[in-house]
């Protein structure tokens, strides 16, 4: 935490981190000023109030079940899980997993305070490599023109 407080990292995003477990890290990341941001799954159910009641940065809400990746189409009832957290927490509400196209982010960004696109970046690092820059930067260009209109 001490490096990530260096290099200017705000915040931190443990997959697969049980909520019971997290008071493991959850002290280094207050000592030094590191959010680690809590995730909540459509199986989180009853406990989503004791989850975004303590939670910090903002709410990752994951939209889709199963393993992370793009997603054709995303299948499930994300609008009744952020109105839920919405609920229960102050903070940002952001939704990802699986979330790879404009039409994708603007709809949910359109319910919640962002969109978040982590495997599809990760699919063009791994197709272009050392020359992954420019269509990364092109693709994210897309994304937030999509959100701009």
């Amino acid at each position: 935490m001490e490096r990530c407080k260096r290099v200017e990292i705000d915040s931190i995003i443990v997959p697969d981190l049980p909520y019971e477990e997290k008071d493991e890290m959850a002290a280094d990341c207050e000592a030094f000023g590191i959010d680690m941001i809590s995730i909540i799954t459509l199986t989180s159910k009853e406990r989503v109030t004791m989850i975004a009641k303590e939670a910090t940065g903002f709410i990752y809400c994951v939209s889709s079940l199963g393993a992370t990746g793009v997603r054709e189409k995303i299948r499930t009832d994300t609008d009744g899980m952020v109105v839920h957290v919405c609920r229960t927490s102050k903070i940002p509400v952001a939704v990802g997993g699986g979330i790879s196209t404009p039409e994708q982010a603007v709809t949910m960004a359109f319910v919640s305070d962002g969109a978040i696109v982590g495997s599809a970046i990760v699919k063009l690092i791994a197709e272009y490599g050392r020359k992954s820059k420019e269509p990364v930067a092109a693709y994210v260009k897309k994304m937030k023109d999509a959100l701009r209109d």
